[in-house]
This record gives structure tokens, C-alpha cells and sequence, in this order.
């Protein structure tokens, strides 16, 4: 078991170069499941999640290879096994998505109830329910998910909630239906789009993506591409807000401020300077401690869920009080105990944590319960003076690749040790 000790204090500085993003990244290589060829990704990031897609992947019959310029070749474009067994999917819950692909290609599916953060319910009832509108027969019995088509038929799908996962799903499962169909009621993530723009490179008709109506007319077969992973905007936002907290200066490469606005502009009104061009984001802080800002998460293209707590850690330091309110998960204030034994004046009310800007925090052993409250507290450490030693940083290898090293490259003094 590793852990991270941070030496806090010193404000960062210098350039990060970003990696690509974790939440396109899995469901393109669930999309690969479609292809009757392989499929070659460039800008994927090395994280714990990907690797357990491959294993997968794999298991089912897949195959690929890493060339030495990081570029991923995968085939699986001829499964053997049409069952996502339980120890491979419970700590992943992004697993899901390769029951639409697999029943729209193979008319069949075998999926284990999707694990990963304990950040509160995310049922599988909107995947489930646009699936039969589409035509499969689904049961849930012992942990898994059962599902089984004569054939997949168009239909138009009102989604009753926004989810980025079950829009996924669906249009990845379309591609491959007879007949055209429509989804409502989308989601319109960039991460959406660039899972839209591999599949039309692969054959696939789809229109509206990055609005709240998306239309598939149905194709036959899909063939193999080559596509390059968009950059990922929340581990950017989280290495803008590294440079806030500790009032430093950062560049982020590869980073686009299309897709950031509500961060960045959150992060402006806390009193960063922030410039930008196409691929490239500069923050500076000029040493000064920052503003309180409110917060409430939303669906894209308002504030995301996946930014809330590391602005709880940036909150907690800043010059005044704050709400921060929380509308897409129930529980998704876990580090709100953590950072209060830091110093941090936190109440929780409900979905809503009052924030009351304390001038310094000090370091203390931490313990890590999701992947977005961990790098919460890693921003908490390098503000805080002394030392912060934080446990289970395994959370942290879901969706941040080789964060300690990228943050040696910005001054910050710290360690990953092992137990």
C-alpha cells in the first residue's frame, strides 16, 4: 500500500503538460467492442482505470499492444466471451459501458453491477430502461446483469436525468441498431463529443452531440480507426487550482479552455489571472491568498461535480466564507472531514458546505475515500504548513496520471513511499 507525503508551503511554479482524459478515454475503448478492426489511440492516459478496462477487454477475448510513443492498438473487434466478470468490473463502475456495445454487435451481454467511488448511488435503471426501449430483454439477478436482443430497433429516448454514462451507452449501443434513433435529454460533456467524433471516424452516423438532443441512424458495421484522446479538463482544473492554493504561477500544455470556462472563470473570481491560447493555460496568483467563491455543480456546461471538493480545499484557505453546493451525488462531501483536521472550518448543511476561510492549514495523516476527495487532499497538503501523509492513494491512480512527479516538476516537495 503506497501513501503520499507532502512537505506544504512552497508555491508552485513552472510547466505541466496534461494528459489525456480518463472520462473519454474508457468509454472509446468500450467503442472498440463495435469495430470489426482495431483501433489505434494516441494521448491515452496511464491510469489504474484504463489498465482495468484492457484487463477487461482481455478477458473477453481482446487483445493490444503499447508502442514505445504511447500509442495503443486494440482489437476487439472478435470476443470470445461476452461476460464482464465481477473481480474486474466492481472497481471500475465505467465497466457498464460495454453492455451497449456488446449487445449491439453480438445481440448479447453478460455484465456484473458496475463498482468504483463510494460517492453515492448511481443506478443503472436509465441504461437499463433505454436499453428496452431499443429492444433487449434484461433481467438483474445475482450481481449481474443479463441482456439479450433479436435485434436492436431505433427508438426515440427521453431520459428522465441527465447521465454522461447511460448517454454514452445508448449511442454507442444505436450505432449498430436498425432505424434511427434519438435520445433527449442528453448530455452534452465534451468527453461525449470526442466519444462521437471516434465512432463517426469509425463509420458511425450521429448528429447533436454536445447538445441536449442527439440523433444514431443505424450503419451495419463499423470499421477501425485511429484517434487521438481529448485533453482531460479535470485534471487541468485541478493543477490550475495547485497554482491558486499555494499562490503560485503554472502553465498547463495541452489543455483547452473551451471545455474549462465555468472553472476558469470560478478561479478568476477568486483572484487568478489566467491567460490562454489553443493548447495552452496560464495561471498566476502573484503570491496572493485567494477570494471565496460559491459553488454549485451541474451538468455541462456548469460547474462539474468531479471539481467541487478540490474548490472545498481552495475555499478553506481563502480570504472570506462560502457555499459550496453539491446537486449531482448525495455523498460526495467525504473529504469534508479530512480537511477539517487541518484546520479547515467546514460545515455540512445538507448538499451544501459552508466554508469559512481560515489564513493557513497544517498538515496531519489523511485518509483518501474517492478519487476527486484525494486530490483534494493533496491540494489541502501542498497549502498546509508542515507535513500531510495521506493514505489509500490508490484512489488517486484512477485518474491522475503519475500526479506526484508532475508536481515535482512545479517545486512541490513530495513522496510517494510504500508501507
Amino acid at each position: 500500500m503506497y501513501k503520499l507525503v507532502i512537505k506544504g508551503g512552497t508555491p508552485l511554479n513552472g510547466t505541466v503538460k496534461i494528459a489525456g482524459s480518463k472520462n473519454a478515454a474508457l468509454p472509446i475503448l468500450f467503442a472498440s467492442i463495435l469495430a470489426d478492426g482495431p483501433l489505434t489511440l494516441t494521448n491515452t492516459p496511464h491510469l489504474s482505470d484504463v489498465s482495468t478496462t484492457l484487463r477487461l477487454l482481455m478477458d473477453m477475448g481482446g487483445e493490444f499492444i503499447l508502442e514505445s510513443d504511447n500509442s495503443l492498438h486494440i482489437n476487439a473487434s472478435k470476443l470470445t466471451k461476452l461476460m464482464g466478470e465481477y473481480d474486474l468490473v466492481k472497481t471500475m463502475r465505467a465497466s457498464i459501458l460495454a453492455l451497449g456495445p456488446m449487445l449491439a454487435k453480438y445481440k448479447e451481454a453478460k455484465i456484473s453491477l458496475p463498482g468504483g467511488c463510494a460517492i453515492g448511488t448511481r443506478p443503472v435503471n436509465l441504461h437499463l430502461k433505454a436499453l428496452e426501449s431499443l429492444g433487449a430483454k434484461i433481467t438483474v439477478e445475482g450481481g449481474y446483469i443479463y441482456a439479450t436482443t433479436d435485434q436492436l430497433i431505433g427508438a426515440d429516448i427521453h431520459f428522465e436525468q441527465v447521465s454522461v454514462t447511460a448517454t454514452e451507452n445508448i449511442l454507442m449501443a444505436a450505432t449498430l441498431a436498425q432505424g434511427t434513433t434519438t435520445v433527449h435529454n442528453a448530455a452534452q460533456e465534451p468527453e461525449i463529443v470526442d466519444l462521437v467524433n471516434c465512432l463517426i471516424s469509425m463509420g458511425a452516423k450521429i448528429s447533436g452531440a454536445g447538445t441536449s438532443v442527439i440523433t444514431i441512424q443505424g450503419v451495419s458495421n463499423l470499421s477501425g480507426t485511429s484517434h487521438s484522446v481529448c485533453p482531460d479538463r479535470i485534471e487541468a482544473g485541478t493543477y490550475l487550482i495547485a497554482g491558486a492554493i499555494t499562490g503560485g504561477k503554472i502553465t498547463l500544455k495541452n489543455a483547452r479552455h473551451q471545455s474549462m470556462q465555468a472553472i476558469i472563470s470560478k478561479l478568476q473570481e477568486a483572484g487568478a489571472t489566467i491567460d490562454y491560447d489553443d493548447q495552452s493555460i496560464t495561471l498566476d496568483m502573484k503570491g496572493k491568498r485567494p477570494k471565496a467563491v460559491n459553488v454549485k455543480t451541474s451538468a455541462y456546461p456548469n460547474f462539474p461535480t468531479d471539481m467541487q471538493a478540490q474548490f472545498c480545499a481552495l475555499n478553506s484557505i481563502a480570504d472570506g466564507q462560502s457555499a459550496i453546493t453539491e446537486t449531482i451525488f448525495e455523498n460526495r462531501f467525504m473529504h469534508i472531514p479530512e480537511l477539517s483536521r487541518m484546520g479547515a472550518k467546514l460545515t455540512l448543511e445538507g448538499n451544501t458546505v459552508i466554508c469559512k476561510g481560515v489564513k493557513s492549514l497544517t498538515g496531519a495523516n489523511l485518509m483518501a475515500t474517492d478519487l476527486r476527495a484525494s486530490a483534494s487532499l493533496v491540494l489541502a497538503g501542498l497549502a498546509a504548513t508542515g507535513i500531510t501523509t495521506i493514505e489509500r492513494v490508490y484512489h488517486l491512480d484512477r485518474g491522475y496520471e503519475t500526479i506526484e512527479e508532475k508536481l515535482k516538476l512545479l517545486g512541490a516537495q513530495i513522496e510517494r513511499i510504500q508501507d
